[in-house]
């Protein structure tokens, strides 16, 4: 069993409206000196596979039809 760590983040120049609430959230609360916040999606997997390299393709077989959208998201796989 493999485990994985993928981090879907928004593209630079991709309006991050979530983010932009966080930011004054976080100032309301009296947070200061926050710079830009921009939010994304976490998901840990484990995964049957026979090595790295497999289980790395196969996660970014998943990412590229489901867990990311590719035109405004990139994503990056990390092993545990």
């Amino acid at each position: 069993m493999i485990k994985a760590r993928i981090i879907v983040t928004l593209k630079t120049g991709v309006l991050d409206p979530q983010g932009k609430a966080i930011e004054g959230a976080l100032g309301n609360l009296g947070f200061d000196g926050v710079g830009q916040v921009r939010q994304g999606k976490v998901f840990d997997i484990t995964l049957e596979a026979d090595d790295a390299e497999g289980a790395r393709t196969r996660l970014s077989d998943m990412c590229e039809q489901l867990l990311a959208n590719t035109v405004i998201e990139n994503y990056s796989i990390e092993f545990a």
